[in-house]
C-alpha cells in the first residue's frame, strides 16, 4: 500500500527530535585509555563522568560498548571508568565501527540511538559520529564526557558534529532522558547517581561570552 504524502516527514520528525529509550539506545566509551591520563584536558573529570553514564546504563540494563584504540601502544582502558568485566574491541581506526563492533549492534533489536562518550573529540569521536550519522542513527554526544588535547578543537568539533546532526547534551541529560518519570521502576538507583552534580570538565569556560555551537 502506498503510504499517504504526511507519513515520511512524520517519520523523519520522530526520528530527529532526539527521544532516548533504554530499550533502543547503546552506550558507546571510546578510548579512555592510560597513555592518555597525562594528555587529555580534564581527563579525570570526563571519565568520571563517562563512568556515571556506565553506572546508569547497567542500572537501566543497556548495551554498552568500549574500545581502545591500539592498546599495545596506548594501554588499558583505565580502572577508574568501572569498565571491568566488558569486553574492549580494540582498534586502530579513528571511528569505533569496526567489523566487530558493527556486528554486535547488529544484534541489538530496534536500536534507534548512539550515546557517545570518550576521547579525543575531534578524532574518534567526530569520525564515529559521522559513520553513525551515515547509518541512520541519532548519535547523542555526551560533552561533559568528551574531551581532546587541545580545547579548541573539543568545542570546534562538537560545533562540527552537531552541524551534521549530532545531538550535543551532558550526562544528567541524557539519563534523565532515559528514565523519564519519577515512578520509573529504576529510578530510586538513578537518582543516588545524579544527585551529585557531575563533574567539571571545562566546559563552561569554553562557552562563556560566545555561540558555544554555533550552526
Amino acid at each position: 500500500m502506498r503510504s499517504s504524502p504526511c507519513t515520511a516527514p512524520q517519520k523523519m520528525s520522530l526520528s530527529r527530535i532526539g527521544q532516548l529509550g533504554q530499550k533502543s539506545s547503546v552506550l558507546f566509551l571510546c578510548d579512555m585509555q592510560e597513555k592518555f591520563r597525562h594528555h587529555i584536558a580534564y581527563f579525570p573529570q570526563v571519565v568520571s563522568v563517562a563512568a556515571r553514564m556506565l553506572q546508569a546504563a547497567r542500572v537501566l540494563e543497556m548495551p554498552i560498548i568500549v574500545t581502545e584504540q591500539y592498546p599495545k601502544g596506548l594501554g588499558p582502558t583505565v580502572p577508574e571508568l568501572g569498565a571491568d568485566g566488558l569486553k574492549k574491541y580494540s582498534k586502530t581506526c579513528f571511528s569505533m565501527l569496526t567489523p566487530e563492533v558493527e556486528a554486535e549492534l547488529g544484534t541489538i533489536p530496534d536500536l534507534h540511538a548512539v550515546i557517545l562518550c570518550g576521547i579525543e573529540t575531534q578524532a574518534c569521536i567526530m569520525s564515529t559520529t559521522l559513520d553513525l550519522l551515515e547509518r541512520g542513527l541519532d548519535v547523542h554526544v555526551v560533552a561533559d564526557a568528551c574531551s581532546s588535547r587541545s580545547q579548541v578543537d573539543r568545542l570546534l568539533a562538537l560545533s562540527r558534529v552537531k552541524q551534521s546532526g549530532a545531538f550535543i547534551t551532558t550526562s544528567e541529560g541524557v539519563i534523565l532522558q532515559l528514565v523519564r518519570d519519577a515512578a520509573h521502576p529504576k529510578y530510586k538507583e538513578i537518582q543516588k547517581l545524579i544527585m551529585k552534580p557531575a563533574a567539571d570538565s571545562g566546559l563552561l569556560s569554553l562557552f562563556t561570552g560566545q555561540n558555544p555551537l554555533p550552526t
